[in-house]
């Protein structure tokens, strides 16, 4: 699916729908959980702040709209990274941002960093497989099996996302723990 849509023509408008829609729902999402950006883990996204951010999604909404596998894979992992900010954002919200973060923090710290670790590994590698089988069994050289396949490389992105920006969280837990708590090594060692 190497083809790509003119700028107003029926598919652009429909990848840029598609995008517009899971770009929107990400900002949304991120919004209902955490509505000061506290706990965005996303580091570039954090210092945008909303303004600069939709702006910028707008941009790249607007641009990858020609491309419709380009346009799916976005959609896919936005509207993913959305339903996994819904489901803990009823929590990050009647917590608060700071008492959430304290919270998610001493949870982390109360358990081994090998199990923390091992769990995050479950969740992405049983995800990427979802996307990896649609890939395998969807040829990107056709428009269906190319949006298939976009949806398969989506999740597979999704996956990848997910434990970047998890493991980064988890190293920037860590980081701070060692310069307060020398005995951090220790406990994950044991």
């Amino acid at each position: 699916m190497s083809e790509s849509f003119p700028f107003g023509s029926a598919g652009y408008m429909l990848m840029l729908a598609l995008l517009f829609f899971g770009r929107s729902m990400d900002f949304f999402s991120t919004w209902v959980a955490t509505p000061n950006l506290a706990l965005e883990g996303n580091p570039i996204a954090k210092k945008l702040g909303w303004r600069w951010g939709i702006l910028l999604n707008v941009v790249l909404c607007v641009s990858f709209a020609h491309w419709p596998l380009t346009a799916v894979i976005i959609t896919t992992t936005g509207l993913l990274v959305a339903a996994r900010n819904f489901h803990s954002a009823w929590l990050m919200r009647s917590m608060g941002e700071e008492a959430y973060r304290l919270w998610y923090s001493e949870r982390i710290s109360n358990t081994r960093l090998r199990l923390v670790i091992l769990s995050l590994l479950g969740e992405t590698i049983l995800t990427a497989v979802v996307g990896v089988t649609l890939l395998c069994f969807s040829p990107l050289d056709t428009i269906p099996g190319g949006i298939t396949g976009g949806v398969g490389l989506g999740i597979i992105a999704y996956a990848l996302v997910v434990l970047f920006y998890t493991s980064l969280s988890l190293w920037r837990m860590r980081r701070f723990r060692r310069r307060f708590d020398p005995t951090v090594d220790q406990e994950d060692s044991a």
